[in-house]
C-alpha cells in the first residue's frame, strides 16, 4: 500500500548546520495497518510524513503510494489520498469558518460557497453526533471558538470525511489534557477501524504506541531500529521498549515524555 526505499534527506547540506534527518530508510506499509511510531525528538518521525506527503524533495529513493510511484507528485496532489493531522489543533481547520462551512469543504463542497442542502446538513449533523462533543447543535458556529480538543476531534473527522488512502496523525494529542487525549485517541481508534484506514500514528506515548494499532515502529537518526507486531508485540512493556532501543540504538533513551508516558 506504502513503499519506502532508501529514503534519504539532509538539510543544509554542505553548510555547517547539515543535518542527515532520514538515512536509506526503508518502509512497506501493509492495506489496513495501524502503524504507531516513536522516537526521541530529532529521530525523523514528522520528516518521514513530510517525506511521505511530498513537503520536499528526497536526496535519494522512493515513495509508492497505493501501487503509484508518487516521487515527484507535488503536495498538494498527494493531499488528495492522504489525510493529515499535527499536534497543533488550530491547524487543519478554517477558524473564521462555521463548522458547517468546515465540513462543507471536507466534504468537496467548496466551504462558505457552496450551496449546502438540507442533506448534507444532515449528514453533517449525524457525523457530528458521532464526536459526542454536542458539535452537531453548534454547526454555525465559528470553529476558532472550540477548545483545543473539540477542534482535533472535528480535524479528525474532516480529514477522513472522504476516505483517505492513508490516514497521517502527527503527535495529535500531544497538546491536550490528559482526559481529552483520551477521548480523541478511542475517537481515532473508532475511526480508522469502521472505515478500515491505513494509518500511521507519532506518538510519545509509549503505552499508547503499544495499545493502539496492530504495529509499532522505532525510530533513531533517521532509520527504523525496530519494527514489531503480532504476538511478540502483545507481550511487549514500555520497559521492554526502553530496552530494545538501548539494544538498537547503543544509547540510553533520554526522553521524559516517552518514559513517563505523557501524552
Amino acid at each position: 500500500m506504502l513503499k519506502l526505499e532508501q529514503v534519504s534527506k539532509t538539510f543544509y547540506p554542505g553548510t555547517p548546520n547539515a543535518r542527515l534527518a532520514l538515512d536509506r530508510l526503508n518502509l512497506h506499509i501493509l492495506p489496513g495497518d495501524f502503524v504507531s511510531i516513536i522516537g526521541a525528538n530529532g529521530a525523523g518521525k514528522s520528516t518521514l510524513f513530510n517525506a511521505i506527503c511530498g513537503s520536499f524533495y528526497l536526496d535519494e529513493g522512493w515513495v509508492v503510494l497505493d501501487n503509484r510511484d508518487v516521487t515527484m507528485l507535488p503536495e498538494y496532489k498527494r493531499a488528495r489520498q492522504i489525510g493529515r493531522l499535527f499536534q497543533d489543533p488550530m491547524r487543519g481547520t478554517a477558524p473564521d469558518m462555521s463548522i458547517e462551512e468546515n465540513l462543507a469543504l471536507a466534504a468537496g463542497l467548496g466551504g462558505w460557497m457552496s450551496h449546502v442542502t438540507s442533506a448534507d446538513r444532515r449528514s453533517f449533523r449525524d457525523r457530528l453526533a458521532l464526536l459526542n462533543m454536542g458539535l452537531e447543535d453548534r454547526m454555525s458556529q465559528p470553529v476558532g471558538l472550540l477548545s483545543g480538543g473539540q477542534r482535533q476531534a472535528l480535524t479528525l473527522l474532516m480529514a477522513t470525511y472522504q476516505t483517505p488512502k492513508l490516514l497521517l496523525l502527527d503527535e495529535h494529542t500531544a497538546a491536550l489534557d490528559p482526559g481529552t487525549a483520551e477521548k480523541v485517541l478511542a475517537l481515532t481508534e473508532t475511526i480508522v477501524r469502521e472505515h478500515q484506514l491505513t494509518c500511521l500514528m507519532i506518538t510519545h506515548n509509549m503505552q499508547s504506541a503499544l495499545d493502539l494499532g496492530n504495529r509499532t515502529l522505532m525510530m533513531d537518526q533517521g532509520r527504523v531500529i525496530y519494527d514489531v507486531r503480532g504476538e511478540e508485540r502483545a507481550r511487549l512493556t514500555v520497559h521492554d521498549l526502553t530496552e530494545k532501543f538501548h539494544e538498537k540504538s547503543g544509547r540510553e533513551l533520554n526522553n521524559d515524555r516517552m518514559l513517563l508516558g505523557v501524552s
